[in-house]
Protein backbone atom coordinates (compact mmCIF):
# COMPACT_ATOMS: atom_id res chain seq x y z
CA UNK A 1 0.00 0.00 0.00
CA UNK A 2 1.43 3.61 -1.13
CA UNK A 3 0.32 5.64 1.62
CA UNK A 4 0.14 9.90 0.62
CA UNK A 5 2.53 11.54 3.00
CA UNK A 6 2.36 14.19 5.22
CA UNK A 7 4.04 17.55 4.51
CA UNK A 8 6.29 18.89 7.74
CA UNK A 9 7.36 22.61 7.01
CA UNK A 10 9.30 23.63 10.22
CA UNK A 11 12.41 25.57 10.39
CA UNK A 12 13.21 24.54 13.95
CA UNK A 13 15.04 21.33 14.27
CA UNK A 14 13.77 20.23 17.61
CA UNK A 15 10.32 21.11 16.63
CA UNK A 16 10.82 18.82 13.57
CA UNK A 17 12.81 16.22 15.53
CA UNK A 18 9.84 16.41 18.33
CA UNK A 19 6.81 15.98 15.55
CA UNK A 20 8.46 13.08 13.94
CA UNK A 21 8.66 11.21 17.03
CA UNK A 22 5.06 12.10 18.36
CA UNK A 23 3.85 10.70 14.74
CA UNK A 24 5.76 7.62 15.20
CA UNK A 25 4.70 7.11 18.84
CA UNK A 26 0.82 7.70 17.63
CA UNK A 27 1.69 5.37 15.19
CA UNK A 28 0.83 7.26 12.23
CA UNK A 29 1.79 4.82 9.04
CA UNK A 30 2.10 7.95 6.55
CA UNK A 31 5.36 8.75 5.65
CA UNK A 32 6.39 12.56 7.21
CA UNK A 33 8.98 14.56 4.88
CA UNK A 34 10.16 17.26 6.66
CA UNK A 35 11.29 20.38 4.74
CA UNK A 36 12.76 23.59 6.22
CA UNK A 37 11.65 27.09 5.28
CA UNK A 38 8.56 28.19 3.33
CA UNK A 39 10.43 28.64 -0.18
CA UNK A 40 11.69 24.96 0.17
CA UNK A 41 7.74 23.89 0.64
CA UNK A 42 6.70 25.47 -2.47
CA UNK A 43 9.12 23.97 -4.42
CA UNK A 44 7.77 20.45 -3.10
CA UNK A 45 4.54 21.05 -3.52
CA UNK A 46 5.38 22.32 -7.50
CA UNK A 47 7.43 19.59 -8.01
CA UNK A 48 10.40 21.92 -8.43
CA UNK A 49 14.13 20.91 -8.82
CA UNK A 50 15.22 18.51 -6.57
CA UNK A 51 11.45 17.50 -5.36
CA UNK A 52 10.37 17.04 -9.14
CA UNK A 53 10.57 12.98 -8.73
CA UNK A 54 6.92 12.35 -7.68
CA UNK A 55 8.13 9.02 -7.47
CA UNK A 56 10.32 9.72 -4.85
CA UNK A 57 8.15 13.28 -3.62
CA UNK A 58 5.04 12.06 -4.16
CA UNK A 59 2.34 14.59 -3.12
CA UNK A 60 1.26 15.01 0.07
CA UNK A 61 -2.52 14.41 1.92
CA UNK A 62 -1.72 16.66 4.39
CA UNK A 63 0.36 19.52 5.45
CA UNK A 64 1.55 21.11 8.68
CA UNK A 65 2.67 24.55 8.20
CA UNK A 66 4.46 26.64 10.61
CA UNK A 67 4.28 30.47 10.52
CA UNK A 68 7.56 32.06 11.29
CA UNK A 69 10.00 30.23 8.33
CA UNK A 70 12.74 31.66 6.36
CA UNK A 71 12.79 32.93 2.84
CA UNK A 72 8.16 32.86 2.26
CA UNK A 73 6.40 32.78 5.25
CA UNK A 74 3.50 30.33 6.74
CA UNK A 75 1.45 32.57 5.28
CA UNK A 76 2.44 33.31 1.96
CA UNK A 77 2.81 29.73 1.57
CA UNK A 78 -0.39 29.19 2.60
CA UNK A 79 -1.56 31.91 0.18
CA UNK A 80 0.51 30.51 -2.80
CA UNK A 81 -1.09 27.19 -2.10
CA UNK A 82 -4.64 28.45 -2.02
CA UNK A 83 -3.85 30.02 -5.27
CA UNK A 84 -2.86 26.69 -6.88
CA UNK A 85 -6.35 25.20 -8.21
CA UNK A 86 -4.69 21.48 -7.91
CA UNK A 87 -4.30 22.65 -3.86
CA UNK A 88 -8.00 23.78 -3.67
CA UNK A 89 -8.56 20.51 -1.38
CA UNK A 90 -5.28 20.11 0.35
CA UNK A 91 -5.64 19.89 4.07
CA UNK A 92 -3.46 23.00 5.76
CA UNK A 93 -2.78 22.71 9.41
CA UNK A 94 -1.03 25.53 10.57
CA UNK A 95 1.17 24.07 13.68
CA UNK A 96 2.95 27.38 15.13
CA UNK A 97 4.26 29.12 18.19
CA UNK A 98 2.14 31.86 17.60
CA UNK A 99 -0.88 32.74 19.71
CA UNK A 100 -1.69 35.74 18.50
CA UNK A 101 -4.92 36.93 17.02
CA UNK A 102 -3.65 38.13 14.15
CA UNK A 103 -2.21 35.27 12.57
CA UNK A 104 -4.96 32.85 13.51
CA UNK A 105 -7.36 35.28 11.80
CA UNK A 106 -5.11 35.86 8.77
CA UNK A 107 -4.46 31.97 8.86
CA UNK A 108 -8.14 31.27 8.39
CA UNK A 109 -8.43 33.96 5.86
CA UNK A 110 -5.83 32.66 3.79
CA UNK A 111 -7.67 29.27 3.74
CA UNK A 112 -6.33 26.98 6.36
CA UNK A 113 -8.42 24.10 7.93
CA UNK A 114 -6.85 24.10 11.51
CA UNK A 115 -5.35 26.73 13.77
CA UNK A 116 -3.13 25.01 16.43
CA UNK A 117 -0.31 26.66 19.05
CA UNK A 118 2.43 24.17 19.16
CA UNK A 119 2.37 22.36 22.33
CA UNK A 120 4.77 23.03 24.97
CA UNK A 121 5.38 19.08 26.21
CA UNK A 122 6.43 16.04 23.81
CA UNK A 123 3.62 14.55 25.93
CA UNK A 124 1.16 16.95 24.63
CA UNK A 125 2.48 16.77 21.10
CA UNK A 126 1.61 13.15 21.22
CA UNK A 127 -1.92 13.70 22.19
CA UNK A 128 -2.22 16.44 19.49
CA UNK A 129 -0.91 13.47 16.96
CA UNK A 130 -3.23 11.06 18.09
CA UNK A 131 -5.79 13.55 17.96
CA UNK A 132 -4.34 14.14 14.14
CA UNK A 133 -4.82 10.51 13.48
CA UNK A 134 -8.27 10.10 14.69
CA UNK A 135 -9.82 13.33 13.12
CA UNK A 136 -7.77 13.60 10.01
CA UNK A 137 -6.78 10.51 9.02
CA UNK A 138 -9.47 8.22 9.79
CA UNK A 139 -12.68 10.25 10.45
CA UNK A 140 -12.21 13.03 7.63
CA UNK A 141 -13.58 12.11 4.39
CA UNK A 142 -12.10 14.47 1.45
CA UNK A 143 -13.25 14.49 -1.69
Amino acid sequence: MNLQPILLVEDNEDDAFFMQQAVRDADIVNPLVHVEDGQQAIDYLAGNGRFADRGMHPLPMVVFLDLKLPFKSGHQVLEWIRAQPQFEKLIVIVLTSSNEPVDLNRSYQLGANSFVVKPPTAEQLLELAEAFKLWWLRQNHVA
